[in-house]
């Protein structure tokens, strides 16, 4: 990933927190020249390892399963908050008119072995933690009890579990550092008035790359 100096993240705590609040994730891998990418919700367990240890699964059925041993390493992409900016946000457009569209965007990239779980007690495990995260909150939270044991040991045989010990993390956050005073200003403002939550998201972005 290119990464200018300006726009590079490297506190682990906070790509962490990008990673589990946006747990959709790309799973990109190479095999024999060939790339391929699946789309899948990811779960980060900072405790497991320096960097961090992403859990997932697949379907059984996904080629991927099939040539597991032939993997080296894989690339995960986590896609953060990302609006576009208009240069009409820059005060300083009108008196000189020196300004261009851009899109302000943050974005993970976690690299490692990947690792394949066949086992019902790891993916057990995986599906549990996994659903808690998400159903916690709710006012009626789905557990995986709630559904017959014999259901649900049909529909793990249908899945495999994956993960990946980080090896290396990357981090960029294009949140208009390159911008000052005024214009910086004008982009917080801009975003935070466009009927997004994205732009809105990426407006508080905005406010704390100035802290």
């Amino acid at each position: 990933m290119f990464q200018p100096a300006l726009f590079r993240e490297d506190r682990v705590e906070v790509m962490h927190a990008l990673m589990q609040a946006h747990p959709f994730a790309t799973l990109i891998t190479s095999r024999a020249g060939q790339l391929s990418a699946d789309h899948l919700p990811l779960s980060i367990h900072p405790e497991c390892s320096k960097k961090g240890t992403i859990r997932g699964h697949l379907a059984l059925a996904n080629p991927l399963v099939r040539v597991r041993d032939a993997i080296d390493e894989a690339l995960i992409v986590f896609q953060g908050p990302q609006a576009y900016v208009t240069p009409s946000w820059y005060p300083t457009k009108k008196e000189h008119g020196k300004a261009v569209p851009t899109w302000n965007y943050a974005v993970v990239h976690a690299y490692g072995p990947l690792i394949f779980h066949d086992d019902s007690d790891w993916l057990i495990a995986h599906l549990h933690s996994l659903t808690t995260h998400h159903e916690s909150h709710r006012d009626a939270p789905w557990a995986i009890s709630d559904a017959p044991r014999d259901y649900m040991t049909q529909q793990m045989r249908g899945i495999v579990g994956i993960e990946m010990t980080i090896s290396r993390l990357e981090g960029k956050w294009k949140v208009s550092q390159n911008k000052r005073g005024r214009d910086s200003d004008g982009v917080e403002a801009g975003l935070l008035a466009e009927p997004s939550p994205q732009a809105t998201a990426v407006s508080e972005l905005v406010k704390n790359a100035r802290k």
